[in-house]
């Protein structure tokens, strides 16, 4: 309907956005027919923000990692987006000593997505409170808020006792305010302060 009430405009100066509707709605169904194009666009548009390699890597097994956690969620009684947003904090808050929104404070984020800011050693940890998580709630079979919640906090407590270990034998923290957003952002944030 968009696409139609935008072609309805009889003006040049709409031609150029047009154009662009056309081209990413010609992109998207490429998608469709081959979800791999997707991939490779998600990945070209981290590596335009500087991320590395081994940190788009990271950040895509992470989301294979969570889409299974969540699709877990989702045939066992978890119902809306309140109540998986309830049990990422869970596991996040446990592994981490921070609720997702203290999280992204710390980072100095506002409305970015937290895990596109984590450090590819933040991704790792957050990928193995999320597998642990699974894990547990398929080994007990839970089913609903409060089980999935229980399996939840043991996931992340499994996380946490690995990063408290690494951290304590490495001497790097793994939670920090690194980010990436751009300089003049973080000079923003600064005065803000």
């Amino acid at each position: 309907n968009v696409l139609r009430l935008v072609h309805a405009i009889p003006s040049s100066k709409a031609e150029p956005f047009k154009l662009w509707l056309a081209k990413v709605g010609h992109e998207r169904l490429k998608e469709t027919q081959d979800p791999a194009l997707g991939i490779e666009r998600a990945r070209e548009n981290w590596r335009k923000k500087g991320r590395s390699d081994k940190w788009i890597q990271q950040r895509m097994a992470g989301q294979v990692i969570r889409d299974r956690l969540t699709d877990y969620w989702k045939a066992n009684g978890v119902e809306n987006y309140n109540e998986f947003a309830f049990l990422t904090n869970i596991i996040h808050q446990e592994w981490t000593d921070l609720t997702i929104n203290k999280h992204k404070e710390l980072k100095g984020l506002k409305t970015q997505n937290l895990r596109d800011h984590m450090s590819e050693t933040e991704l790792i940890f957050s990928s193995l409170a999320e597998m642990a998580a699974n894990f547990i709630s398929e080994k007990i079979s839970a089913n609903g808020l409060v089980q999935n919640a229980k399996a939840s906090k043991k996931g992340g407590a499994i996380a946490k006792r690995a990063r408290v270990e690494f951290e304590s034998k490495t001497g790097k923290k793994i939670v920090t305010s690194d980010n990436f957003l751009a300089p003049s952002s973080v000079r923003k944030r600064k005065k803000l302060k």
